[in-house]
């Protein structure tokens, strides 16, 4: 008798005790204030002789996502077999994905394998540090320098790559045709490109981030996990593709260009060839 009571009253404060956390845990406190201290970022200083040092959280969730992730594709990618398994395939799959959507734009096969894994090194580093969020580690993305850094070292390869591809000569007429009155307009194309990619990524990321950490405000137990899913894994995979598929596209259009130019060029070449010959032959 003793020991069923003894269980009803242990019953009876655990009931309690459960009620009163999750009444704790619905509770809903000052959002804005708990949002904001969210996407704020944390630095911390440290120094080096005289100088003294920014460290985000941004960068050290760079560094460890990278280094995990980094990780994860040594170990995919080691003990290669004549006769792939299961793994291997995915990943010969991947590479052989990005070599032909290369090629998609323009480029032949020994192009596309050149700038693969430079375009593979960004697809991994926007998903490996967007993937952290899964985590609930807030992701580099959603500090606007790092898709800033990102976009201008893109775009600071995609025009070295193409001028070594095309020559010097080859991007400048990419830069003039069809006609050399759209040379400002080109121009600012370059400026727009990487501000297009930094905010797409910026925006999509810290999007996602600021309504994860409102649901997760609102509604903390269930509804989070299930809404990461799609904010913290799909969108993440989402984010790496759109970025690397921009990259090959304006490596294509610079190539494409070149080689249009180059082909017109030819073309004119013809023509005052075939007409001095005509004019020849009729005196």
């Amino acid at each position: 008798m003793n020991l069923v009571l003894s269980a009803g009253s242990w019953f009876a404060e655990f009931w309690a005790s459960f009620i009163e956390h999750m009444k704790e845990a619905f509770k809903i406190g000052d959002i804005g204030e708990e949002i904001s201290h969210g996407i704020l970022q944390v630095q911390n200083f440290f120094k080096i002789g005289d100088q003294q040092v920014v460290l985000t959280d941004a960068t050290i969730a760079t560094w460890v996502s990278l280094i995990l992730f980094i990780g994860l594709l040594i170990v995919l990618s080691s003990k290669l077999k004549i006769v792939p398994d299961t793994k291997q395939t995915v990943l010969e799959l991947i590479v052989e994905l990005i070599i032909s959507s290369a090629m998609g734009f323009g480029l032949n096969r020994k192009q596309a394998e050149r700038i693969m894994p430079m375009i593979g090194t960004f697809g991994v580093v926007i998903l490996a540090t967007n993937l952290i969020a899964w985590f609930k580690i807030s992701p580099p993305s959603k500090n606007i320098a790092f898709p800033v850094a990102l976009a201008l070292v893109g775009m600071t390869y995609v025009i070295g790559v193409s001028i070594s591809m095309v020559g010097v000569k080859g991007f400048w007429n990419s830069l003039i045709n069809p006609m050399p009155a759209l040379l400002p307009f080109k121009i600012l194309d370059y400026i727009i490109k990487p501000v297009s990619l930094s905010l797409r990524l910026f925006g999509n990321v810290f999007g996602a981030f600021v309504f994860m950490e409102f649901i997760s405000i609102l509604v903390p137990v269930v509804v989070p996990g299930i809404c990461g899913l799609w904010f913290d894994l799909v969108d993440a995979a989402i984010q790496a593709v759109v970025f690397a598929y921009l990259m090959m596209s304006y490596i294509g259009e610079i190539v494409e260009a070149a080689n249009e130019a180059e082909e017109i060029k030819k073309e004119k070449m013809k023509e005052k060839e075939a007409a001095k010959q005509l004019k020849a032959a009729n005196s």
